[in-house]
């Protein structure tokens, strides 16, 4: 018996080949590090969920912000933390709030950076949901109003980006629509699209300070077993003027990121969030898995499925590895 022609192998044998007929590249002109701003001057706490991840005043997000920048990192996406919660998230609008301070001192830096801003109010509100409650409901179209003035906020501070996160119906073109009656039309809307009701975000919620004080957020964030209906928020958000969209979490949806990049010709992010770094931490600590290689294959299975954007807390290690 012939031993067959076609032998596989012989493009995996080195490194050189390995590399050369490599489908996917993974490249840090994808990674959006994501940071925590917090008020006051010279903060900086570590989140205890999250080794290597910090809530800081604005002076410690624009030293970080000069590391980020150096590393060939092309973004980052700034999340409020506020000197006073309310029952509806105001200071999410303030002129001298976490993100917008932020903001400023990256401009006066003078780095190059894309600046993308999270909206949503949960960081914001006393009750710890992402819009406004009554008698135990969220709101939706109340919210919308609150959601566009603190877009507009963060586009007057200097945003490149706002992302609103809330996933409440129609906050796109609420916000399209503030920034453009504002003379802020090039603003960028970054829209997470299909943001799952997610067990992966508990570290976030320590590091944003946004766990929910009564309930969870399943009315509102999309149920974890439907795919069909990720695609039907994408277009909507589409048709309401979102530049950009992005799947959360990333890795339990890899099959949505696929789904949305076959069916959408725009820019598609996927958010590595919290819960999936925590785990990689946790465990590399253990010495149960090689740090490196787990998160650069972590990375690459994300852009592989289909995201050419990836928010992520690994970005400046990953940077690091990738330049080696």
């Amino acid at each position: 018996m012939t031993f067959p022609v076609h032998r596989p192998r012989r493009l995996r044998r080195s490194e050189a080949l390995r590399g050369f007929v490599r489908e996917t590249r993974l490249s840090p002109a994808g990674f959006v590090y994501p940071m925590f701003a917090c008020p006051g001057k010279s903060v900086r706490t570590e989140v205890s969920s999250m080794p290597g991840v910090f809530q800081q005043s604005a002076d410690q997000i624009a030293e970080e912000c000069r590391e980020v920048a150096g590393l060939g990192i092309p973004a980052v996406i700034l999340f409020g933390l506020p000197e006073k919660k309310d029952e509806t998230g105001s200071e999410s609008a303030f002129a001298q709030g976490a993100v917008q301070r932020s903001i400023e001192a990256i401009r006066k830096a003078k780095l190059d950076l894309l600046v993308i801003t999270d909206v949503c109010l949960c960081e914001y509100t006393s009750h710890g949901h992402c819009g406004v409650v009554k008698d135990g409901v969220v709101l939706n179209d109340p919210t919308l109003e609150i959601l566009a003035a603190a877009a507009l906020s963060q586009a007057r501070a200097g945003a490149d980006i706002v992302a609103p996160s809330d996933m409440m119906d129609g906050r796109v073109a609420a916000i399209r629509r503030k920034l453009d009656e504002n003379n802020f039309a090039d603003v960028a809307i970054l829209s997470y699209a299909a943001k799952y009701c997610s067990s992966f975000y508990g570290p976030f919620r320590e590091a944003g300070q946004s766990a929910p004080q009564f309930g969870d957020r399943r009315s509102y964030q999309m149920d974890p077993a439907n795919a069909r209906e990720a695609l039907r928020e994408v277009a909507l958000d589409l048709e309401e003027g979102a530049d950009i969209i992005m799947v959360k979490p990333a890795l339990p949806y890899l099959d949505i990121i696929q789904r949305v990049r076959e069916r959408f010709d725009v820019p598609v992010a996927a958010y590595n969030v919290s819960g999936e770094y925590s785990m990689v931490k946790a465990a590399a600590r253990n010495g149960w898995i090689d740090e490196k290689r787990v998160v650069l294959e972590i990375l690459t299975g994300i852009q592989r499925a289909g995201a050419s954007i990836v928010l992520t807390y690994h970005a400046k290690d990953a940077a690091r590895w990738l330049k080696d």
